[in-house]
């Protein structure tokens, strides 16, 4: 069964009602005066561009006066993990106090002891569907899978995986790493495999191999990280990623060049992903101060700034307290219509598929 959260989209359709300011419940004073005491929040993997998070955390630390020491912001989930593991024993810098993973990394820190339970404030607020019902995890945004494109090299974009396969595109299309360890793009993979006809699960994921191992044999996959830079110099004038992060690389570009962003026609792929506290956490109360931010209206609200639809969308849209400027940003409504939300049972099956057979098929180490 697909995961779905209510997408509220109906609400979307209705959204002039929404206009009001967030309310804001405050942490209770010995969990700040506990936070402030130890002075310091240690995140990792969190680029400033992803999910509006350089907002987010310059909001944090002026709210509060804590120090956030930010770890390899470009940090796959399975780094995020094995950063956990390398600092069990370590109280210094290294290690990370909380973590922002895809879905299925969730489960898989519980089952290896790397996470400790906390349910904030808002628990109730947060769809059963998408956290753990001990505290170990929960869902924090979600958004689909899409490409951006370089409207000055290609003015007439593809709309699909299906008409990406043309020799238009050649030398053009890149993901943003490797499938094995970064979420996003092991969902990149997926989608494809979906495009391609596959079912949930390994199927799909050894689908979307096969896909960009045609890809490659016909000359379009470039096998460079794609990324802002490399898109507007040429170098990948198209990439994969989350819809959030490449609407936001389109606003920092500003038009120099301008950048179409497109939900493909032909799979239109969901991710969820989830926030945890480092079971070894040097900085607990900090890490629970953070977590309450996150899950306030005013955290849940910055994410929304930046593209990402929180997961507590649906009760602050019910409630009226997401500003309409902010709706009115967002894209058409119609985009997540055809959304899936492939299962934590497909995205385990996936990683383990994506692990036995990227690198034979497509020819890297």
């Amino acid at each position: 069964m697909k995961f779905r959260p209510r997408l509220a989209l109906r609400l979307l359709a209705s959204a002039s009602a929404l206009s009001m300011t967030a309310a804001y419940a405050e942490p209770s004073p010995e969990l700040i005066a506990a936070a402030q005491a130890e002075g310091m929040l240690t995140t990792i993997a969190l680029p400033h561009s992803w999910c509006g998070y350089g907002d987010v955390i310059a909001a944090f630390k002026d709210k509060y006066g804590l120090e956030v020491n930010e770890l390899n912001p470009n940090a796959g989930s399975a780094d995020e993990l094995e950063a956990v593991k390398a600092n069990k024993g370590n109280t210094g810098p290294q290690a990370p106090d909380v973590l922002d993973v895809g879905l299925s990394f969730g489960p898989a820190a519980k089952a290896e002891g790397l996470l400790q339970p906390y349910k904030v404030a808002e628990w109730d607020s947060i769809p059963a569907e998408a956290k753990d019902a001990d505290g170990y995890w929960y869902g924090d945004y979600y958004g689909v899978l899409a490409f951006g494109v370089n409207s000055d090299i290609y003015p007439d974009a593809p709309t699909s995986f299906a008409e990406m396969k043309d020799k238009a595109f050649a030398n053009g299309v890149a993901i943003v790493g490797d499938p094995r360890t970064g979420n996003s793009t092991m969902m990149t993979v997926y989608a494809a495999g979906i495009a391609e006809g596959g079912e949930a699960g390994a199927d799909a994921l050894n689908k979307g191999i096969g896909y960009f191992k045609g890809q490659k044999e016909n000359g379009n996959f470039v096998p460079v990280n794609g990324n802002s830079q490399n898109l507007a110099q040429g170098t990948t004038p198209i990439y994969f990623d989350w819809d959030y992060n490449l609407l936001a690389m389109r606003d920092n570009l500003a038009g120099n060049p301008p950048v179409e962003v497109i939900v493909p026609s032909d799979a239109v792929v969901a991710g969820v992903y989830v926030q945890a506290i480092s079971a070894y956490a040097p900085h607990p109360n900090a890490a629970k101060l953070w977590m309450e931010f996150l899950y306030s209206d005013e955290g849940q609200l910055l994410w929304l700034q930046g593209y990402c639809h929180p997961i507590r969308f649906n009760d602050m849209a019910e409630r009226g307290v997401i500003p309409q400027d902010l709706l009115d940003k967002l894209p058409p409504a119609e985009n997540y219509a055809k959304a899936i939300f492939p299962s934590l049972d497909d995205q385990a099956a996936a990683k383990e598929a994506v692990a036995a057979n990227w690198a034979a098929e497509m020819g890297v180490q």
